[in-house]
């Protein structure tokens, strides 16, 4: 396994040859773990104890741990950070909140992270009692948290850690539009990431730091943005967008470390799938020389650390009775990607759609727009437990009915696929319409090209002055993911409907064996 976690097929090289004040970095790193502790598929949902037995499981905290030593003994310099967003996902976030991921990221040693939006999901108080917990900071640049008595002079914007007997600076960053993704209160303003880093890198070099690293839960768009607008940053080390760079991999959307100017942007997908792990060398005026690495694949090969195992079972008890409840079968595997579901119709949508449409269309409503933020995960064919349900629609959203103008709805549709090209969450999947959009369109020019309302059998277009029934859930009526326009402009609105997860497994019981589809609803010129 060690001759496989050496490997490396990039290397970036900015001067020949290296001097003897050159100093080596390794970068461990995860992003998006979304409480992933037990080991998950190849879908990213839960996999069997006897799956992971016969080799088929991927990550898991117990892997990580094993990783995380061996890659460790490695490197005579290592730091282990994280991207964001170990919050939110499974049942452990349910039911333990931030605890289980403060005490395992404890364990694992981890010496910073940023946050992500997800942090904020309940609130400033949650993220508040994590902070409490760790052994570590966590950080966020562009922000004004001064109000919020609960972040301010706790939470920071960077840090200075020593390795080696040289110093690092950290920055976090955080989604400037984490107000539409999360609950951070009303307390905290988002800024501009670009300004944020550079303010924190010109205090950190006044005060003799020359190797920068940033902590970033913005995505892989705006990481390559501020690597090219900002200057005196060394390596970026990615989250939010889930993005798998890598030199081997087919899959990957771009090489790791990706290279803009001298900065290297490294980020590992997500749910701990993989380990990221760059080596980076400097000069002595802190400048990249080299960066080189590949993310580690956690599988099967990865022994799992049984300590750590023992301790997750010991926790996973007061939740087997509701995971493991088979609540419906389904013919093929359900494909929940998110690659796919946040930039055209997907199996996952179509079956959270129709099930939040099918719940409440004798409630006069014709119409269902769901967030594919909101879709966190694939189902495999076979049985389906609760546990499934609840990885794919882990964050206890009610439905949300009201009504709206047909203007609206296709504002709400030009919302929903503004930012594609970001691999935004806002993308929306419905039932009982279907749309067409046109990429070539700039945003907010009209990208929405044509709307079709079911009535019967019929599909007739969209009336702009037509007042109709929608459904969606609690967190996108209120605004969520850029839907202001359900917020400010929905009548009549009710927003604690049944449980999202509740709702999906009842119409996936109803529906014998499950045959996912997709049917055209969605396309794009």
């Amino acid at each position: 396994m060690t001759d496989r976690f050496l490997t490396a097929s990039f290397a970036f090289t900015l001067m020949a040859g290296t001097a003897s004040a050159d100093y080596s970095l390794t970068i461990l790193h995860t992003n998006d773990f979304h409480a992933r502790f037990e080991p998950i598929s190849k879908y990213d949902s839960g996999c069997s104890a006897e799956d992971n037995a016969a080799g088929e499981c991927f990550g898991g905290t117990a892997r990580l741990v094993t990783a995380i030593t061996e890659a460790r003994t490695r490197s005579n310099n290592a730091i282990l950070v994280d991207g964001g967003d170990q919050f939110q996902g499974t049942l452990f976030y349910t039911y333990y909140k931030g605890a289980l991921a403060a005490e395992m990221m404890n364990k694992l040693g981890y010496d910073a992270m940023t946050v992500g939006n997800h942090e904020f999901d309940d609130g400033p108080e949650v993220l508040r009692g994590f902070m409490d917990s760790i052994d570590f900071p966590i950080l966020m640049s562009n922000a004004n948290y001064s109000r919020e008595a609960l972040l301010s002079g706790t939470l920071q914007k960077s840090v200075v850690i020593e390795r080696g007997g040289e110093k690092l600076g950290l920055i976090g960053l955080t989604p400037q539009d984490t107000d539409e993704l999360a609950s951070p209160g009303p307390n905290i303003v988002f800024t501009d990431p670009v300004d944020a880093v550079q303010s924190e890198v010109d205090r950190l070099e006044d005060e003799g730091v020359n190797k920068i690293i940033v902590l970033s839960h913005s995505g892989y768009v705006v990481d390559q943005r501020v690597a090219a607008e900002t200057t005196g940053v060394d390596v970026i080390v990615g989250g939010h967008s889930n993005t798998l760079l890598s030199n081997t991999n087919e899959r990957a959307t771009g090489p790791y470390p990706t290279m803009v100017g001298s900065t290297a942007i490294v980020q590992a997908y997500a749910y701990g799938k993989f380990l990221g792990e760059l080596n980076v060398t400097f000069n002595d005026a802190g400048e990249v020389t080299e960066a080189v690495g590949e993310p580690l694949v956690m599988d099967g090969s990865v022994a799992e650390d049984n300590a750590t195992t023992d301790r997750i079972a010991e926790l996973a008890k007061p939740l087997d009775e509701i995971r493991q409840r088979v609540v419906a079968e389904t013919a093929a595997p359900i494909n929940g990607d998110r690659d796919v579901c946040r930039a055209q119709e997907c199996e996952m949508g179509n079956l959270v759609a129709d099930a939040m449409l099918a719940r409440v269309k004798d409630q006069g409503v014709s119409i269902a727009i769901a967030n594919s933020g909101g879709l966190r995960a694939s189902i495999d064919a076979g049985e389906v437990t609760m546990g499934e349900v609840l990885t794919v629609l882990p964050f206890q959203n009610t439905l949300s009915t009201f009504q709206l103008s047909g203007a609206g709805i296709l504002a709400a549709l030009e919302n929903g696929v503004s930012q594609v090209e970001e691999g935004a969450g806002r993308f929306p999947q419905v039932a009982g319409m279907k749309f067409i959009w046109d990429s070539s369109v700039a945003t907010g020019e009209g990208r929405v090209v044509e709307v079709m309302i079911a009535e019967g059998d019929a599909w007739v277009p969209l009336d702009p002055a037509k007042i109709y029934g929608v459904v969606t859930n609690n967190y996108v009526r209120g605004g969520g993911d850029g839907y202001k326009i359900f917020s400010t402009d929905g009548m009549n609105a009710y927003d604690y409907g049944p449980d999202l997860a509740d709702v999906t497994a009842e119409y996936l019981t109803s529906q014998g064996p499950y045959r996912p589809y997709t049917d055209g609803r969605i396309s794009k010129r």
